[in-house]
């Protein structure tokens, strides 16, 4: 199958006019995500990301229906209650923008239409791009304080926090330009949001709290087989919905296009996210998390580094926010 913008969209429009001849539940469907921009493959993969809107509450959030090996259909399903106040997803850090962006594909009613204008309605207004990064960074801080009462043997479920502080930390800078970042092209994009604001050390930095000075570009390729394996390991009925076997090669073909770049370490955003993931879904007994744990020793992110992680977490979220703060000092927003 040749994967190309056209053929996508002609396949998503079908599927959609399918569904809705198929659910009369339906209020609308939107498009976002990549193929809304002009780099929509990595690796020769891509999704294409929908959400479908009801009229009642959903039973299924998610859903993943494989087209090919290298493309899937990743639909999300809300209820319409998600979006009764417009007002209030304006500051909502991923929802906003992505209705602000999105391509609205069956909208009956004009539910999506009039949502839409609402949001879009002074949307880059200085104060509420502010409360949009103030809320991820709160996000941030929220897991590391949460670590200064627990402090348990770190294992995956500590290291996936620890990633999800980092997300929240770094989108409360990249969303000060754009959308937020997603997994695969999340270091390959985050320097240029750093450098706009003014503070381009922030990728070395994040770089480093992934374990990156530990770990020779050449070595990363040795992860990818244990990666796999914890894949493969997950059971049907604990398989996380974003470790679908459909996004196997999505994710796959993505390391090893990054491995080939110019900028291998790219892939420990990717990479790490997943396996982690896979890591915590797994029984604490299971073979596979022997690779996972010798991955993350040798990247100082587990046992008594750990503790040094959280401090260097502490410093990283105070530098963002200091850089939140003068930011909203510039664009005349009220810092209390």
């Amino acid at each position: 199958m040749r994967i190309d913008h056209d053929t996508l969209m002609k396949i998503t429009l079908e599927l959609v006019d399918d569904r809705i001849r198929e659910d009369r539940n339906l209020v609308s469907i939107y498009l976002c995500g990549s193929l809304l921009e002009g780099e929509y493959l990595l690796g020769g993969t891509t999704d294409v990301d929908l959400v479908f809107i009801h009229y009642d509450e959903v039973v299924e959030e998610r859903e993943i229906l494989p087209l090919t090996e290298d493309v899937h259909l990743d639909i999300a399903h809300h209820s319409q209650n998600l979006y009764r106040t417009p007002r209030s997803i304006r500051v909502h850090p991923w929802l906003g923008p992505t209705i602000k962006e999105c391509r609205i594909l069956h909208d009956p009613q004009h539910f999506m239409d009039f949502t839409q204008a609402s949001v879009r309605g002074q949307f880059e207004r200085s104060d509420r791009v502010h409360a949009r990064a103030q809320a991820q960074v709160e996000k941030a801080r929220k897991i590391w304080m949460d670590y200064q009462t627990e402090k348990p043997p770190p294992g995956a479920e500590d290291v996936y926090r620890y990633l999800k502080a980092l997300e929240n930390a770094a989108n409360a800078i990249a969303g000060f330009y754009g959308m937020p970042l997603s997994d695969r092209r999340f270091l390959m994009r985050f320097p240029e949001r750093a450098e706009r604001i003014g503070t381009p050390g922030m990728a070395a930095g994040l770089l480093g709290m992934l374990g990156a000075p530990n770990i020779e570009d050449g070595a990363l390729a040795d992860f990818l087989p244990g990666w796999q394996n914890a894949f493969e390991a997950l059971p049907d009925e604990d398989r996380p919905v974003r470790l679908h076997p459909a996004r196997r090669s999505y994710y796959l073909s993505a390391f090893e296009s990054m491995l080939e770049s110019e900028q291998p370490k790219t892939i420990l955003w990717p990479l790490l996210r997943t396996w982690t993931l896979a890591a915590k879904s797994l029984d604490e007994n299971a073979p596979e998390l022997m690779e996972w744990r010798s991955a993350l020793a040798k990247l100082r992110l587990l046992g008594e580094d750990f503790k040094d992680r959280l401090a260097g977490l502490d410093a990283y979220l105070d530098l963002i926010e200091d850089t939140i703060e003068a930011w909203a000092r510039r664009n005349g927003v009220w810092v209390e």
